[in-house]
């Protein structure tokens, strides 16, 4: 099993890991930096190479979580003649040999045991940790402030959006919504995460807000991830209780000011008595 190392520190770029099966287009490694797609949030693409070998590289296009960790492999000399797949997985075309899945096919993939080293596409990486921030802080004010329970969720790297239990957001309810996000933003409230017992978990911590029932019973040691709370609304306190406190798996930015500034897009209508909020970091709002 993939020791899942993001989980303890997600900010590491660069990692050194042993190849542990090759299958196909894919490997699983002893352990991984790299995100599998999960919890809304995209999977992780860079590059993996030999350990003291530069020639023997290939670029990491998708990352799953299945029984293990699988991360699928095209070769890095074909980077600059195919085309990227898009955050939702889809591949719009390559030239070349390609396999079934729409991926390139590598001929060399390294053999089990070989040292490897992974290098993390740090900008896309940097954005789904932004934005998932971003939708802990929206899930947080929407439970508080609008008694709506998130349902659902799914970012990428230039957008986001949050479906919750709630009749129907207008106009000044999307402003009020996009000015208090921007508040939690500028508090630059500190983002830490630990381990506890899910048992525990269940017995102490606010289920709504947690959100243990949404994962699976085979899960027994849960991350949770906490956004600092306020002291008299001003001082940020670690004594004080977390504005949001949740069971995720995802990565996220260390504090809320590395945010930025949050742009609500749009609403929408799911089904009855279910919303969806559509958001963006203003850096990608045109």
């Amino acid at each position: 099993m993939t020791e899942q190392r993001y989980l303890v520190d997600d900010t590491v770029r660069r990692f050194e890991a042993t190849v542990e099966r090759t299958l196909e287009d894919r490997v699983v490694l002893d352990g991984t930096h790299f995100y599998p797609t999960g919890g809304g949030q995209p999977h992780d693409t860079g590059t993996l190479r030999v350990a003291g070998d530069p020639d023997r590289r290939w670029r990491v296009v998708d990352v799953e979580k299945a029984d293990t960790v699988y991360h699928t492999l095209a070769p890095a000399d074909r980077a600059d003649r195919t085309d990227r797949i898009d955050d939702d997985g889809e591949n719009d075309g390559h030239d070349g040999d390609i396999g079934n899945d729409g991926h390139a096919t590598p001929s060399d993939l390294p053999e089990p045991g070989t040292a490897v080293i992974g290098e993390i596409d740090w900008n896309r990486r940097r954005a789904h940790a932004r934005y998932h921030t971003a939708q802990h802080l929206l899930s947080a004010l929407l439970l508080e402030e609008y008694d709506a329970r998130t349902t659902g969720n799914q970012l990428y790297a230039d957008r986001a959006h949050l479906d919750a239990a709630y009749d129907r957001f207008d106009a000044d309810d999307l402003a009020r919504i996009e000015t208090r996000l921007n508040e939690l933003v500028e508090d630059d409230r500190p983002v830490v995460s630990y381990t506890m017992d899910r048992t525990e978990a269940e017995a102490t911590l606010d289920a709504d807000r947690t959100r243990i029932d949404l994962l699976p019973d085979s899960i027994t040691e849960l991350r949770i991830v906490e956004i600092g709370g306020t002291r008299e609304g001003d001082a940020t306190s670690d004594a004080a209780e977390p504005y949001d406190r949740t069971a995720c798996a995802g990565t996220h930015v260390g504090s809320t000011g590395e945010i930025g500034e949050i742009v609500v897009t749009g609403r929408e209508t799911k089904g009855s008595e279910e919303e969806r909020i559509r958001f963006a970091l203003a850096d990608h709002v045109e």
